[in-house]
């Protein structure tokens, strides 16, 4: 039987039965208490065994080739052991996100684009009872009540989930892997997403103690850069990280990582982005790295960038490095203090050093597209300099976007902080000549 044939067969209404018959069978046969202390391998091993004993007592009557008992097999212990149909798809180092749009269709998103799957849940029923596995697993509930959750796996994986009634036509579920060897510098070069001269002007800022905003859109890639970022950072020195879910993957040993806490069942017990940025304060940081900004939390980000916390690295979902500087003020504004906007501006300008923009763009690439210095204020604008940028040429046959990163032939201002700080980057990065631009064009 070819795979298309396969994949038709295990959809089945037949099939379904079947399985589904042979899982509540299992659970009857299964001492569930055991399986906490069996490791993986002992346990899908028991399990084979109880289903081809099922099968030696007549109880499945479709009849099954070899490669179709091991899908079987397979499809059973994801369903007693892990989350059902979506399962291989956590073990596929190519999937990047996992969307399952109530229990008919399952997408899922690999190298910046959109697929859907053959795979399927079996009803709404089936899919709830996924979810609540996930959430439990942290101590969350979701139900009529409280209908909408975030939540973590054990391997990092972002979980959003939401249901009836908020869902009209059934569960929602949005998984964010997250690989388990993260994305370095040269991987980014490789998938072209910088240059090598950005790659070195970005090595330095970090080195140089720059407070640095990455600005973009869901799924541009801000928490990979963000996470690429900080392994520049010295190894003596100490790091703290504040996220309202816990995505960074930091490789240095001394690192203090803070994430906040929903309320309870009855709505008590909130701990804030907020909250957590004003105790790392006190938790003498030589760097603070804020996952994402998303609230009143900024106030304090920027106090934190103005008294000394220099080397800070934060993002924030915002289209272009201006509307990520209006965007600022606005969480400003919703802090509730009464600060004229002139003044939030003023500080903004003193606080940040660099704004870098991601994007992902229509072939599913994802690139920095700006790289720009604040340099200060001009009457009541923050005025930027590009420093690098990504200029799209075209789209050859295939789909795939053209284009080359460019200096913008400025040296920017905190070029002098680099000779400070004994950053080793050339001032010859910052030129732009023909010959540069055709030999960036090439990778």
């Amino acid at each position: 039987m070819d795979i298309k044939r396969q994949q038709t067969f295990t959809q089945t209404n037949e099939y379904n039965e079947m399985k589904i018959k042979l899982h509540e069978r299992l659970l009857d046969i299964i001492d569930l208490s055991i399986i906490d202390s069996l490791d993986q391998v002992t346990l899908k091993r028991e399990i084979r065994k109880a289903i081809e004993y099922l099968f030696a007592q007549g109880e499945v009557t479709l009849p099954l080739n070899a490669r179709e008992k091991e899908i079987l097999y397979q499809e059973i212990q994801d369903e007693l052991l892990g989350l059902g149909p979506i399962e291989p798809f956590m073990h596929d180092p190519t999937v990047t996100d996992v969307l399952v749009n109530t229990y008919k269709q399952i997408y899922v998103e690999r190298s910046g684009r959109l697929h859907l799957t053959g795979a399927r849940f079996k009803d709404d029923a089936h899919l709830k009872k996924i979810i609540d596995r996930i959430v439990s697993a942290v101590g969350r509930r979701i139900d009529e009540s409280s209908p909408m959750v975030d939540a973590r796996l054990p391997d990092g994986s972002r979980v959003n989930a939401i249901v009836p009634p908020l869902a009209i036509d059934g569960p929602i579920l949005s998984i964010r892997r997250f690989s388990a060897d993260p994305l370095e510098m040269e991987d980014l070069i490789t998938l072209e997403s910088v240059s090598h001269e950005l790659a070195e002007l970005l090595q330095g800022i970090v080195k140089a103690k720059l407070n640095v905003l990455i600005s973009g859109g869901t799924g541009t890639g801000k928490t990979t850069l963000l996470n690429v970022l900080s392994r520049f950072i010295p190894s003596n020195e100490r790091i703290v990280t504040v996220e309202d879910s816990a995505e960074l993957q930091l490789k240095q040993e001394h690192v203090v990582r803070l994430e906040t806490r929903p309320a309870n069942i009855e709505g008590a017990g909130e701990i804030t982005q907020r909250d957590l940025v004003r105790n790392c304060l006190r938790m003498r940081p030589d760097r603070i790295i804020v996952g994402e900004v998303r609230g009143d939390e900024v106030l304090d980000m920027l106090q934190a960038m103005n008294t000394g916390h220099d080397g800070s690295l934060t993002t924030i979902h915002a289209n272009a490095p201006r509307d990520a500087l209006l965007r600022l003020e606005t969480l400003v504004a919703m802090s509730g203090l009464s600060i004229p906007n002139e003044a939030v501006r003023k500080y903004i300008s003193s606080a940040l050093d660099i704004v870098i923009q991601v994007t992902r763009l229509m072939d599913g690439t994802r690139k920095i597209v700006s790289f720009q210095e604040i340099i200060g204020m001009e009457e009541r604008t923050i005025t930027m300099q590009e420093i690098f940028s990504f200029d799209q040429t075209g789209v050859d046959s295939k789909g795939q976007i053209q284009g080359v990163f460019r200096a913008k032939g400025v040296l920017p201002k905190f070029f002098e902080k680099f000779r400070i700080h004994g950053v080793p980057v050339p001032s010859d990065i910052f030129r732009t000549t023909k010959e540069d631009i055709v030999r960036m064009g090439r990778r």
